[in-house]
């Protein structure tokens, strides 16, 4: 994981400013949380940072790298959503490979991250199953677990 920095972000949509100057840092291996009310712009932010959405204004760092002109691809960021984002019809071991497949990691490097994320958020006995056998809990593992690639220092706990 790398340090994510914004300097004085504003993210606006027409006339409507969604975001406005914000600035802070989250230290490389650090997990932070943004709360708020419905509407202050805690989705905006976080698609912001992803790329899902331009910067109207200011930098956006990952690492020491400006990345305000990169595709959501190009960042290697990834989100979890509410809706958790799961492939149905997939098992929990398809659905946290499919990023490494997009990403043409060999099948072997495959297997080895499922294993080590399956085993760091502890749903080893649930890699067979399909999103609609597993609990509300155990989707949104799945879904934290789909980022990839994963550093030796993983922990989502």
């Amino acid at each position: 994981m790398a340090r994510v920095r914004l300097d004085n972000i504003t993210q606006q949509f027409g006339k409507t400013i969604a975001v406005q100057d914000i600035s802070f840092e989250v230290p490389d291996g650090e997990f932070w949380v943004l709360v708020g009310p419905s509407g202050c712009g805690k989705s905006t932010l976080l698609r912001t940072i992803a790329g899902l959405e331009p910067v109207t204004a200011g930098d956006l760092y990952i690492g020491d790298r400006r990345v305000n002109d990169l595709t959501a691809r190009q960042r290697d960021v990834a989100m979890v959503f509410q809706n958790y984002a799961l492939y149905p019809h997939m098992t929990v071991a398809q659905n946290l490979a499919f990023g490494l497949k997009m990403r043409q990691v060999s099948k072997d490097e495959q297997q080895q991250q499922i294993q080590q994320v399956a085993r760091s958020l502890d749903i080893e006995h649930l890699l067979d199953r399909k999103p609609g056998q597993l609990s509300g809990g155990q989707q949104q593992r799945v879904a934290l677990g789909r980022r990839s690639p994963v550093s030796p220092s993983f922990s989502p706990r």
